[in-house]
């Protein structure tokens, strides 16, 4: 009997820490789809549904947490982690407004950030939000 991995999105614009993010969530036994541009990942999740997304923050065009909030406005409740490498006081106020779950910190993501994704699917399995209509993997 086979079970379906988890799948988690990946956007950074920066192709080493994308394929360093990819590497370690899929030894990790997660399905990793990555992004370079918030457009693009847009476009995606349009048609495809996913467990976790994690954006970077600070990218040329649209930064993560214009992602993100157009995520939420096409209702897309898909929990969120957000990652980045200049931290300020504002940035943990400015995620928790856009629904963002987590902030975490660049270079040192590899424990955190699988036990944050880890934790964030097994509360999602435990207790769907209400009006969430997918089924529990």
């Amino acid at each position: 009997m086979s079970t379906l991995k988890p799948t988690i999105l990946v956007l950074d614009d920066d192709v080493p820490v994308l394929s360093s993010l990819q590497f370690l969530l899929e030894t990790h036994d997660f399905a990793v789809l990555t992004f370079r541009t918030g457009a693009a990942m847009l476009d995606w999740v349009n048609l495809h549904t996913s467990d976790c997304i994690v954006v970077d923050y600070k990218m040329p065009e649209l930064d993560g947490l214009q992602v993100v909030a157009q995520l939420r406005a096409r209702g897309i409740s898909t929990p969120v982690i957000l990652v980045t490498g200049f931290p300020d006081d504002s940035i943990y106020l400015k995620a928790a407004a856009a629904g963002i779950q987590h902030v975490l910190l660049k270079p040192d993501l590899e424990d955190t950030l699988v036990s944050r994704i880890t934790g964030m699917l097994a509360a999602a399995t435990a207790a769907p939000p209400a009006g969430d209509l997918r089924k529990p993997t």
